[in-house]
């Protein structure tokens, strides 16, 4: 029998983490974070990483499990996110996935073929010499001939997953965003998936919410946080390092920018990233859209989340 999930998807500072805790509160629920900068160690800040506080006792999945200079790819967060899903429903509990990564969900409610592709150590020493020799770019490139659609989500500097996509293209014939967009089609029927999404009617009222919390950020010490990161050896090539957040603090430290064109930059960042998080979760067609700025509280809001899935779970 298919295990009921609840999934909370939603742009980036639309208050997932909270309702989450309040569901998992309401449903003996337990959460597994589907956000692919919070399973980094020692980034806390710059990633608006729930805190012990705020969990308020709630177990929570898959955030700090990994350095920072590690690769952690798609199919390693498919192999641990479906471990705790099992592990949390054979206790009984239900499991309550919380996060913005569209891969990530994906991997979780569609059957996703090039996450069991193992691919060639060999092939990604090669390319990693290639970069190293000619930089990032010259891979970049490369990946923008063979699978353009790939290389539009992908940063230029981002080495780890421009080699892993020109690696699916080497060994399997086919680009990654092949199997990506065909993973939509084929729901894994492991699970019985509820859907919440969070937005907005009036886009505004998120990127306000944006720009509160890059200032928020700033006044928790986020500079800080990213001196700390570069002292302990993490250099600014790094995948996490390349985060929205720390890149552009990377930048102002290093005399590039001013600190207030740094803020900009990372709210202006951000702004862009919540765009193409919706326009990524608007392709599910079995999502329930809920307009936070539809309702004059938060307690109001809460109230109708929790009557809705109390009308779909089995709990």
């Amino acid at each position: 029998m298919a295990i009921q999930i609840v999934l909370i998807i939603g742009p980036t500072a639309s208050g997932k983490s909270k309702l989450a805790v309040d569901v998992a509160k309401e449903f003996n629920g337990e959460i597994v974070s589907a956000d692919s900068m919070q399973i980094y160690k020692y980034m806390d800040v710059g990633t608006a990483k729930i805190t012990k506080e705020e969990m308020q006792g709630i177990p929570h999945y898959l955030i700090d499990v990994v350095d920072p200079d590690q690769e952690f790819s798609v199919a390693e967060y498919e192999k641990r996110a479906k471990e705790a899903i099992k592990d949390i429903h054979k206790r009984g509990k239900l499991p309550i996935i919380v996060g913005g990564t569209g891969l990530y969900i994906n991997s979780i409610v569609y059957i996703m073929n090039f996450s069991d592709f193992e691919g060639s150590k060999e092939f990604r020493e090669r390319m990693k010499e290639l970069a190293d020799i000619h930089g990032s770019k010259y891979l970049y490139d490369r990946l923008k001939i063979i699978d353009p659609d790939a290389a539009k989500k992908i940063h230029p500097n981002d080495v780890r997953r421009i080699i892993r996509a020109l690696e699916v293209y080497e060994f399997t014939g086919k680009p990654i965003s092949h199997y990506q967009k065909m993973s939509g089609m084929r729901l894994n029927p492991e699970y019985q998936p509820i859907m919440i999404g969070l937005n907005f009617r009036n886009r505004q009222i998120l990127y306000d919410r944006i720009n509160k919390r890059v200032d928020e950020m700033i006044k928790n010490n986020l500079i800080k946080e990213v001196v700390n990161l570069l002292k302990i050896g993490y250099n600014k090539d790094s995948t996490a390092m390349q985060a929205l957040g720390y890149k552009e603090i990377v930048e102002y430290l290093n005399g590039g920018i001013s600190l207030e064109e740094a803020v900009e930059k990372i709210k202006k960042g951000t702004r862009r990233y919540a765009k193409r998080q919706i326009t990524w979760f608007k392709s599910y067609d079995f999502i329930k859209w809920f307009f936070v700025d539809d309702y004059n509280n938060y307690e109001e809001f809460k109230k109708n989340i929790i009557e809705y899935l109390a009308g779909k779970l089995n709990f």
